[in-house]
């Protein structure tokens, strides 16, 4: 086990100089730290839609990156123009609408948009930010389906834009030790994964996210996500079959998306994923049981708090600011011409997976993931 110890030791010890240096990609090779190479330049962002997301997580974050900061924002809600604007200092001139958005072209002070809008309008935005020559960052889930995916996949690489979504736990140390401790087999060879994100919604009626034509679906677009990333970023696979069903306990509420969805992934190894996704259950855990041994982390996919260990004792790695370090890196590979380590084709990954789930909800059988 020296090997694997040392392994760990120097893990940490990148986590804490920079988070990122040394992190684990789904295929699991160490991708190289995106150094930078240009003394004192910080790219600037503009956020695509200020709801709840930007206003209490990306925004605030961006007041504690070293290599990007807020530098306009595009919005519907000619109100929050004023109050935007004022909090972060943010110029006139870098202000939009989804009307004249296509004129950010002529910005140089932005250089990616960070799309956080219904997922109905993700596609449309990437593809409008790539042909406006910015780099696009697109929040969870990709699109609407994997089809759309491969479009903006397409859209960004024929305007030689990076894309890369908005997967902050592969910049999260205890996530990110999970990916080493699957994909490096510490426990020998992983047999079962639980996996299972939600909460019990108790919003808006209303909201886009109860919406089918904006959110693609409900729970298991929203949190089922996560859950999908966790099995395969600690197998290091991609599944090849899944089966599904669903329960729904308020129909009047979720009448239109799903509630909870139940899901069994199988991947080419043999290891097995027990999903679940809910809006009606407060569920937050990732546990992987190996050949030699079991890790876990709960709460696993909070914005903050993560805990968990092995059969040999507890995580103990720095808490950070997920969307601070998952930012920071993306203007890094920017900045340097390199690869993200949540591209487009990581998304695309995930709604395939997505895709299949519904597949199999509405045939009730064993459906391929293509």
């Amino acid at each position: 086990m020296k090997s694997n110890d040392n392994t760990r030791r120097s893990f940490i010890k990148n986590i804490s100089v920079g988070v990122g240096a040394a992190a684990l990609a789904p295929n699991l090779s160490f991708l190289e730290a995106c150094a930078s190479t240009v003394e004192n330049k910080k790219l600037g962002i503009a956020l695509i839609g200020l709801g709840g997301y930007a206003g209490g997580q990306l925004a605030p974050a961006l007041q504690k990156t070293k290599n990007c900061y807020l530098a306009g924002i595009v919005t519907g809600t000619p109100s929050k123009e004023a109050t935007w604007s004022q909090q972060y200092n943010i110029p006139q001139k870098n202000i939009y609408n989804y009307g004249n958005f296509d004129e950010i072209a002529k910005n140089k002070d932005i250089d990616i948009v960070y799309i956080v809008l219904p997922v109905s309008m993700h596609k449309e935005f990437t593809i409008r930010g790539a042909k406006a020559g910015k780099h696009v960052i697109c929040e969870k889930p990709m699109a609407l389906n994997a089809a759309d995916c491969q479009l903006m996949i397409d859209a960004c690489k024929k305007a030689d834009r990076m894309l890369s979504i908005g997967y902050r736990l592969h910049f999260e140390p205890y996530n990110m030790e999970m990916m080493r401790l699957g994909q490096k087999q510490v426990f020998g060879k992983v047999q079962t994964i639980e996996a299972e994100n939600g909460f019990v919604y108790g919003g808006d009626p209303n909201a886009w996210r109860l919406k089918k034509a904006l959110s693609g679906g409900g729970a298991l677009m929203d949190m089922g996500v996560y859950a999908i990333q966790g099995a395969r970023y600690v197998t290091g696979e991609e599944p090849l079959y899944v089966t599904a069903r669903q329960e729904k306990t308020k129909p009047e509420l979720f009448k239109d998306v799903d509630e909870t969805i139940f899901w069994k992934l199988e991947f080419p190894s043999g290891a097995v994923s027990n999903g679940k996704s809910s809006y009606n259950n407060n569920w937050g855990r990732l546990e992987a049981k190996a050949q030699n041994g079991k890790f876990w982390l709960e709460p696993a996919y909070a914005y903050g708090g993560q805990a968990g260990g092995t059969s040999k004792g507890e995580f103990n790695f720095p808490h950070i600011v997920q969307q601070a370090a998952q930012m920071d890196d993306f203007a890094q590979c920017v900045l340097n011409k390199k690869q993200t380590r949540v591209p487009g084709e990581e998304g695309m990954k995930d709604m395939k997976v997505v895709d299949a789930i519904y597949r199999s909800l509405q045939s009730g059988k064993r459906e391929k993931i293509v």
